[in-house]
């Protein structure tokens, strides 16, 4: 309105802004960032069609801590809106429970290593394992192993071929299940000088980081796909897993990907 004065009543700019009530800063004023709204716009379309599961926190920590951009939250989170992309949260139901206190955190990595196990199905219906190991200092994503059955036998095999990459863990931590009970398993610690953390029986949150770990595994890969067998179950569970260490921001130990946390430290 107060260009149409100018232009059409030929009055001045001065006299047009006190008419409409505007300094003479917001009547010059001109848009210079459409291009990097639209650039970001495609980022936050591909990030949330590649990863359909995560919300704006974790796509604003990718675009920051990741590729390096600097654009400001407030900005990308209007963007994030502006294109119907925040995720509709279900309310779920507190349950009060007393605190259970804080963990202890390693200081450096191969302290103590987390270990559980989860299951699913594959598209046959056929019920399979998965022997999830993380690093507790730094939540690293060591492997995912998945089978039919996972005896103490397969649980020494997999934790072997881990220890071949970044050497082996000062102590693991796990719960009382039989696999991890089993004398097979004990001896092999003993051998290796691991020392076993048992948690209490009917207390996971003394082995919260493995089960937050396994949350997010629940939640952003085996909910997402339909398995057709075995080593096609095992080969996505490789790829998240690279994923999840290189790419994938973790807020809980600043926004930035496990591996970039260990390759800082």
């Amino acid at each position: 309105m107060a260009k149409h004065i100018v232009s059409d009543r030929r009055g001045s700019i001065r006299i047009a802004c006190v008419c409409m009530g505007i300094s003479e800063t917001c009547y010059r004023y001109e848009a210079k960032l459409s291009s990097e709204n639209q650039q970001i716009a495609e980022w936050l379309l591909r990030l949330s069609a590649a990863h359909k599961r995560w919300g704006f926190g974790l796509c604003f920590l990718y675009l920051r801590n990741v590729k390096g951009f600097s654009w400001n939250h407030k900005r990308v989170y209007r963007i994030y809106r502006e294109l119907e992309l925040n995720l509709r949260i279900k309310p779920k139901r507190r349950i009060h429970r007393d605190y259970p206190g804080e963990l202890d955190v390693p200081i450096a990595p191969n302290q103590v290593w987390s270990m559980d196990f989860m299951s699913d199905q594959l598209g046959s219906g056929k019920t399979f394992r998965t022997f999830n190991v993380m690093d507790a200092y730094n939540r690293e994503g060591l492997g995912i192993e998945g089978d039919i059955s996972l005896p103490s036998v397969r649980v020494i095999r997999a934790l072997e071929r881990i220890i071949e990459w970044p050497g082996k863990p000062a102590a693991l931590r796990c719960d009382n299940g039989p696999e991890y009970i089993s004398q097979t398993l004990v001896d092999w610690a003993s051998e290796q000088r691991i020392t076993l953390l048992y948690i209490q029986p009917g207390k996971p949150t003394q082995n919260a980081y493995i089960e937050r770990f396994n949350r997010t595994v629940r939640h952003e890969w085996l909910d997402m796909h339909q398995f057709s067998s075995i080593a096609h179950a095992q080969l996505l569970a490789t790829q998240w897993l690279w994923q999840y260490n290189n790419e994938r921001p973790h807020t809980a130990i600043g926004g930035v990907p496990p591996r970039r946390l260990m390759n800082a430290a």
